[in-house]
């Protein structure tokens, strides 16, 4: 038998993952907000690979928990995820995938694009996210991998604050709004610039990067729920880096 998968947090991110290692014969091992997670690592201290799948507002707060024997085993997945998230930790070459599908309650999985990987487990969610038909590639290195997280990023965060003003699907806001869009995705690419501490991000592979996820689900909705925290989120990390995104502060003043 396959050494077991440990999966951390159980919702409808964690299920997609949970059937895909099933399907390639992992035993999956869940932990839930209630258990106490060095019992259990105590208890299994080698499993495959550790999947961290709780929502990105918990991820500090879970990746403080995470017992030491783990740490050489982590798969970390959350929205606006950056290096600077888990280079704080002791963790040892995490594995990191941008996940370009989405899953709701009662819904089956929707892909977007391919969702790419890197690092020592990616040949596992590769296979894993295959044998349920759902695209994964592996990138090369991690500065390219760090240019994939910040594309999702741009894309996330730049229809979330579009569409509190436009509402609407994403091919909507680029045809009928575009000026507002890019002026969106500069602000939100200047904050980036500061969260990676890179003065050289490309911006036109981003903004390209982005049309290619509109492209690949069209009528996918601009605002989610979580749209105003994410604005919220934003603004606080312009302030923090003495940012203007003029247009963020705008639509803050409009919708907030």
């Amino acid at each position: 038998m396959r050494k077991p998968v440990v999966i951390i947090g159980i919702g409808e991110m964690a299920g997609v993952f949970a059937r895909g290692f099933l399907r390639t014969g992992h035993p999956v091992y869940p932990v839930t907000r209630e258990m106490d997670m060095q019992a259990e690592a105590t208890s299994l201290p080698e499993p495959e690979c550790v999947l961290v799948a709780v929502a990105e507002k918990d991820l500090q707060r879970t990746l403080t928990q995470i017992p030491d024997q783990w740490h050489n085993k982590l798969i970390l997945l959350q929205n606006e995820l950056l290096p600077r998230d888990w280079q704080a930790y002791s963790f040892t070459d995490p594995t990191i995938i941008s996940v370009w599908f989405e899953k709701k309650k009662g819904q089956d999985v929707k892909v977007l694009i391919s969702s790419p990987a890197f690092g020592p487990h990616a040949d596992s969610l590769k296979q894993a996210l295959g044998s349920l038909d759902i695209p994964c590639r592996i990138v090369e290195s991690s500065d390219e991998m760090q240019y994939e997280l910040v594309r999702k990023n741009v894309y996330i965060v730049t229809t979330n604050i579009a569409g509190l003003e436009t509402g609407g699907t994403v091919s909507e806001l680029w045809r009928e709004h575009e000026t507002l869009a890019r002026s969106v995705a500069n602000n939100v690419m200047d904050i980036q610039q500061t969260l990676i501490d890179d003065d050289n991000l490309p911006r036109d592979r981003l903004i390209e990067g982005m049309l290619e996820a509109f492209e690949g689900d069209p009528e996918h909705k601009c605002m989610g729920r979580s749209a105003p925290a994410r604005l919220q989120r934003a603004l606080q990390q312009a302030d923090n880096a003495g940012l203007e995104i003029s247009k963020l502060r705008q639509i803050a003043a409009d919708r907030l």
